[in-house]
Parts: C-alpha cells; sequence; structure tokens
C-alpha cells in the first residue's frame, strides 16, 4: 500500500535522478559545451550539471563509457544510500528544519565523491591519485547541486521508503 506522504529519502532519490537524467545526457552537455563560457560562472555551472556523463554510443573506449554510465547510475544509488542512512530515527523529528536540507545535501556530495572515486578504477590505466582527484571532481558537483536534492528532501517525512 503506498503511504500518500512523500519520504524523504523518495523525493531525494527521485531529485538525483532527475538531475543525472536531464543533466548528464549527451543532449545536454552538446548544449551546454556550444552555448556556455566556462570563463564564466553561469557557463562553468551549466557545464558542471553534466558532470555525471552518460551515454549509449561514444567514441571513447569501452571502458570509459561503463565507468561513465555506471558512475551516473551509482551517483543515484549512493544519494539513495546515504539518505536511508542520514533518515533514521535520530532526525525523526528534524522534519521541515534546515538540518532536512543538509542531510540531503551531504548526502548527493558524499553520493557523487564515491561514485567518481569508485568508477575510476574501471578506466583503463588507473592510479590512486586519478581516483582522488575524481572524487574530488564529484564532491565539487555534489557541493555545487546537491542543494536541489536536499531542497527536495525538505518537509518530507524521515520513515523509509
Amino acid at each position: 500500500m503506498f503511504s500518500r506522504y512523500r519520504t524523504a529519502t523518495g523525493a531525494g532519490v527521485l531529485a538525483a535522478f532527475l538531475l543525472v537524467l536531464i543533466f548528464g545526457s549527451p543532449i545536454y552537455r552538446d548544449w551546454a559545451a556550444e552555448n556556455t563560457n566556462p570563463n564564466t560562472a553561469g557557463g562553468w555551472f551549466l557545464r558542471l550539471l553534466g558532470w555525471p556523463a552518460w551515454s549509449f554510443n561514444s567514441s571513447e573506449s569501452v571502458s570509459s563509457v561503463i565507468a561513465d554510465d555506471l558512475k551516473a547510475i551509482l551517483v543515484v544509488l549512493f544519494t539513495w544510500l546515504f539518505l536511508r542512512m542520514s533518515t533514521g530515527q535520530q532526525l525523526a523529528r528534524a522534519r521541515g528544519t534546515i538540518s532536512q536540507l543538509f542531510a540531503g545535501w551531504s548526502a548527493y556530495v558524499f553520493a557523487a565523491a564515491f561514485a567518481a572515486l569508485i568508477t575510476t578504477f574501471i578506466r583503463s590505466n588507473p592510479s590512486l591519485l586519478t581516483a582522488f582527484s575524481a572524487a574530488g571532481a564529484g564532491a565539487i558537483y555534489g557541493l555545487f547541486t546537491g542543494w536541489v536534492v536536499g531542497i527536495a528532501t525538505l518537509g518530507n517525512y524521515r520513515g523509509s521508503s
């Protein structure tokens, strides 16, 4: 039976899924590359939105395509995991407060960083340095876009989904 209330976890995962689906798409990334200036704050941000890139065909190596697609999937799955861990009984009374915003936001930062860290090792010639660099890029992405997930979790029940 479906609850008539949305959970914070479900709302946050839906926001993460839509961010990755829309802005990680090849159509959006091509548009951003052609129509934005990376040397302006707005252009930089619009290009950053496409960070969890996914595609079905590419001229890149198979391992790069698999890593990119897996990274996009893991961002959403890790968002679910981290939201699930942060929406327990200890925060049950925090519904609609700023702590709920930060719980969703931080879950997305960690999700993006861990997804990038893990998928680096699928690529050809991985190193610990490239994994750390990728995790940093993921954390930057999560920091500047995670507020969307945080806002989506505001006002929703902190139950299981």
